[in-house]
């Protein structure tokens, strides 16, 4: 026992003194599940000595802030109290700012057309996408990278609607688009019926954001969440946080929304952040709350309740390559014995999207 509780206190030290000099971290697997049929001896080798270091993932500590916004029926109004609070995280030293999915109108799938707006030709015009043209302004003001969380988004062409978040840097230009990939379609009885599917149509793509002179972040939007693949494929692709502006409910919050986050975080070995609205109760749908940034270690750095809020947290690279030199997965995954899914079909690109 004496020898585990060493070892245990080494490693909590470890962790503590992340500022020590860094060192680089196996980050990225790629070994071709072809191997599969070859000598136990030599595929597992050769998907080892494919798992060399790079770069850090994280190049400078950046501060990460998640608004817990509340909103209302009134999009300009919306619109409006979203900047105040961008800017107000970005007065508190923030460089990444992230609101909540559908943050310009109530949820649910009664308000996804009437709120809708159409991103197609980009950039719109102010008229076809008010919100659009607030994001990047708030961006550019506040000198941030903004994750705008959602908004949704029409496509007349097609007689479509999606649920989107759009990614814009500090000059205001546009970075990302992300359609939410997974839609939201449950019945738990006694709990929750919802189908976004009779209104939304799904994304078609994996969202990598650069973000200069910082890395590589991936945004998903709320039910993405529970899909390990997506993550899985943005940390393999160096990532070194993942977005998730989300809107669990009151049922599914309370089981899964931490739970969730801590499980990314942990599977994978990066800072996970889930930001929610706040809750309404009287709305129509009741957000949980409870924004939330976790850490490599899968520990729960800051949280906030059910009202409105901003939780910030400075996210620090030595601790990702700290946490990944101490359980070194990168170095230990099997793909002799299991696929690789890093090296499967996998879709960057969606044509017609706006960028």
């Amino acid at each position: 026992m004496r020898t585990i509780a060493r070892t245990l206190g080494a490693f909590s030290h470890t962790l503590a003194t992340a500022s020590r000099p860094r060192i680089r971290t196996p980050a990225t697997v790629a070994c071709s599940s072809s191997r599969v049929f070859a000598p136990l001896s030599l595929s597992f080798r050769a998907c080892r000595s494919m798992a060399t270091s790079t770069a850090p993932v994280l190049q400078q500590p950046l501060k990460l802030a998640c608004i817990q916004l509340a909103s209302g029926a009134d999009k300009a109004a919306n619109l409006a109290h979203a900047r105040e609070k961008v800017v107000q995280a970005a007065q508190g030293g923030a460089k990444l700012v992230v609101l909540p999915e559908c943050f310009n109108s109530p949820y649910g799938c009664d308000y996804f057309p009437s709120y809708a707006e159409t991103l197609l030709p980009s950039p719109p015009s102010a008229a076809q996408s008010p919100s659009y043209h607030a994001l990047s302004a708030m961006a550019a003001e506040a000198r941030v990278y903004l994750v705008g969380g959602s908004i949704p988004e029409a496509d007349p062409a097609g007689g479509k609607y999606y649920n989107t978040s759009l990614v814009f840097g500090p000059e205001g230009d546009l970075l990302a688009t992300h359609r939410k990939v997974h839609l939201f379609d449950i019945d738990i009885p006694g709990g929750i019926t919802f189908r976004e599917s009779e209104v939304l149509s799904p994304g078609n793509k994996v969202t990598v954001v650069p973000l200069p002179g910082y890395g590589r972040i991936a945004v998903g939007i709320c039910y993405d969440v529970r899909f390990p693949e997506l993550a899985t494929i943005a940390a393999r692709r160096g990532c070194f946080a993942l977005v998730y502006p989300g809107a669990f409910n009151t049922t599914t919050g309370p089981l899964h929304w931490r739970l969730l986050g801590q499980s990314r975080a942990m599977d994978n070995q990066l800072y996970v952040a889930l930001c929610s609205p706040a809750r309404d109760e009287a709305a129509s749908y009741h957000a949980y709350g409870h924004t939330l940034i976790a850490d490599p270690m899968a520990k729960v750095l800051v949280e906030a309740g059910e009202k409105e809020d901003i939780v910030a947290w400075e996210l620090d690279g030595r601790v990702i390559e700290a946490t990944r030199r101490n359980i070194p997965l990168a170095t230990q995954r099997r793909f002799d014995v299991y696929p690789d899914i890093n090296a499967g079909k996998i879709s960057f690109d969606e044509p017609g999207l706006p960028e």
